[in-house]
C-alpha cells in the first residue's frame, strides 16, 4: 500500500472522476498509490457500473492506478472481506448520490473502520453527496436539515453540488447550522474541495466556508 506522508482525506464538491483531475493527479503521486478503490455503494439504486467505468478512464489521465470496484451496494455486502480489499489499496475513492443509502449500508460495518484507517493513515476521497454523508453532523439532501453521518470527520457539515439547489433550500441549511452553533458548514459547488492532512485544512476552490474547519 501507497503511504502518504502525511495521511490526507479530501472531500469533493461534486463530479467525480471528472472534476477534481489536477487535484487527484497530485494526492496519487504524494501517496505513491498505485491501487484505488473505488466504493460506489451510494449510487447501488442508480448505475454504480457507470462510475466504475469512468473511474478506469480517469485513471488513465491521472497516472494509471489500478482501480478495484468494491462493489458493496447492500448492507449484507458490508463484510470483513470487502473492508480488508478497502485497507489494501493505496486510496479510497466513495462516489454516489445517495447519502443516506450509503448511510444505511455501512453504519456500524466493518467498511466504516477501513475508512477511517484511510482518513488516518492514509488517503481518503469522497465526493459530492458521498463527502456529506462522512461527517457528523451531515446535511440531510431531502431539506437540508442536520441528521447523523458517519462521523469520520466531527463538527463539520458539507453541502455539496451547491450550485443545482435553490436559494431557499441554501438559506434554510445556513439558518439551521447557526441554530447548531457547534458545526462548521461549508457551501461547496462541483469542482472545488477541502482537503484536510496533519497540517489542517485546504480550501481548492469556490468553497464557502461558514465558522472554524475542525
Amino acid at each position: 500500500m501507497g503511504t502518504y506522508d502525511p495521511s490526507v482525506i479530501i472531500f469533493q464538491g461534486g463530479g467525480p472522476f471528472e472534476a477534481h483531475d489536477e487535484i487527484d493527479a497530485g494526492v496519487l503521486a504524494r501517496s505513491g498509490a498505485t491501487t484505488v478503490a473505488v466504493l460506489p455503494t451510494a449510487d447501488a439504486m442508480e448505475n454504480p457500473g457507470l462510475l466504475v467505468e469512468a473511474a478506469r478512464s480517469w485513471a488513465q489521465r491521472v497516472g494509471g492506478p489500478e482501480i478495484d470496484d468494491v462493489m458493496v451496494l447492500q448492507r449484507a455486502e458490508a463484510t470483513d472481506a470487502a473492508a480488508a480489499r478497502l485497507r489494501a489499496a493505496g486510496a479510497v475513492w466513495v462516489v454516489g448520490d445517495s447519502p443516506m443509502h450509503l448511510r444505511s449500508v455501512l453504519k456500524d460495518t466493518p467498511i466504516v473502520e477501513a475508512l477511517r484507517h484511510h482518513a488516518d493513515e492514509g488517503v481518503l476521497v469522497a465526493v459530492g453527496a458521498c463527502a456529506a454523508a462522512m461527517c457528523d453532523p451531515m446535511t440531510d439532501p431531502r431539506g437540508g436539515a442536520f441528521t447523523l453521518g458517519l462521523g469520520l470527520v466531527a463538527g463539520l457539515a458539507l453541502v455539496t453540488e451547491s450550485e443545482t439547489l435553490t436559494a431557499e433550500r441554501l438559506n434554510r441549511t445556513r439558518e439551521l447550522a447557526a441554530e447548531h452553533g457547534d458545526a462548521c458548514l461549508a457551501v461547496m459547488p462541483s469542482g472545488s474541495a477541502l482537503s484536510r492532512d496533519d497540517t489542517g485544512w485546504t480550501v481548492h476552490g469556490d468553497v464557502d466556508v461558514v465558522g472554524d474547519l475542525p
